[in-house]
C-alpha cells in the first residue's frame, strides 16, 4: 500500500490539473475567408505526361474549438483544377483541361500554442463539378484529324472527348501557422489533396472506358483570415 501511495497521489494531482484546464478553457467559434494558389495534376492510368498546372481557390470557412488543442474546420471553396499535358517540344502540341469545382472539406483542427499557433488540419473532402473547359492548339487538333482519316476506328484523341463526372471525393491535410491578434486571426497553411474518386468513368462503371484511374492530386497554399464570433 505504501508503494502505491505515490502513484495514487500523482494520479489525483494529474486529475486535478486536467479538471482545472477544462474549467479554465473557453470554447472558440470563428468564421473567415481565405484563398490562394495550387498546383494540380491528375493521376492517370495509363499514365499521361504532365507539367505544372496552376489554379486558384478560395471561399468561406467556420472553425469551432471545442476542446483544448482540438476543434473542427468546415469550408466551402471554389477551386480551379485540371492538368496540362507535357508534349515533346518538337511536336508543337499543347493541351490543357480546366475543371471548376465547389469543394467542401470537413476537417479535424489541431493546434498548439496560444497567441502564435502551430496548426494541423486533416479530414475528408467532397467536390461538385461546376463546369469544365478544354484548350487544344491547332497543331494537335490537325494531327488528331489526320490520323482519324487514316483509321476512323482507332481510338486516337478519345481521351480529349471524355466527359468528367459530377462528384469527387478524397482526403485533404495540411500544416501551417496561425497568429491571433485583436483584429482577428491570420493563418498560412500548406495542404495536399489525395483524390480517391476518378475524374472519368473507369472499368468499374463503364464497359468502354479509357482510363483505369484518373484521380486528382493537388498541392496548395492558403492564406485565411478569421474573426471570432462571441
Amino acid at each position: 500500500m505504501k508503494r502505491l501511495l505515490p502513484v495514487i497521489l500523482l494520479f489525483l494531482l494529474f486529475s486535478m490539473q486536467i479538471s482545472a484546464q477544462k474549467k479554465d478553457f473557453e470554447r472558440e467559434l470563428y468564421v473567415g475567408v481565405g484563398g490562394g494558389a495550387h498546383m494540380t495534376s491528375v493521376d492517370f492510368l495509363p499514365s499521361v505526361l504532365q507539367k505544372s498546372h496552376l489554379g486558384i481557390h478560395g471561399g468561406i470557412s467556420a472553425k469551432y474549438i471545442s476542446e483544448n488543442h482540438l476543434g473542427l474546420l468546415l469550408e466551402l471553396n471554389y477551386a480551379q483544377r485540371g492538368w496540362t499535358e507535357d508534349f515533346p517540344a518538337e511536336s508543337g502540341f499543347a493541351y490543357t483541361k480546366t475543371l471548376n469545382y465547389l469543394e467542401i472539406p470537413f476537417m479535424t483542427h489541431v493546434y498548439f500554442g496560444k497567441k502564435f499557433r502551430f496548426i494541423i488540419n486533416a479530414g475528408p473532402q467532397i467536390g461538385i463539378l461546376l463546369g469544365s473547359s478544354d484548350n487544344m492548339n491547332e497543331a494537335l487538333a490537325a494531327d488528331i484529324a489526320a490520323k482519324k482519316q487514316q483509321d476512323p476506328e482507332a481510338p486516337i484523341g478519345m481521351q480529349y472527348s471524355l466527359e468528367p463526372g459530377t462528384f469527387d471525393y478524397g482526403i485533404v491535410g495540411g500544416i501551417g501557422m496561425e497568429f491571433k491578434t485583436g483584429m482577428g486571426n491570420m493563418a498560412l497553411e500548406g495542404r495536399y489533396y489525395f483524390g480517391l474518386g476518378d475524374v472519368f468513368e473507369n472499368r468499374k462503371t463503364k464497359e468502354n472506358f479509357f482510363f483505369n484511374r484518373s484521380a486528382h492530386r493537388i498541392i496548395e497554399a492558403k492564406l485565411s483570415y478569421f474573426f471570432e464570433v462571441k
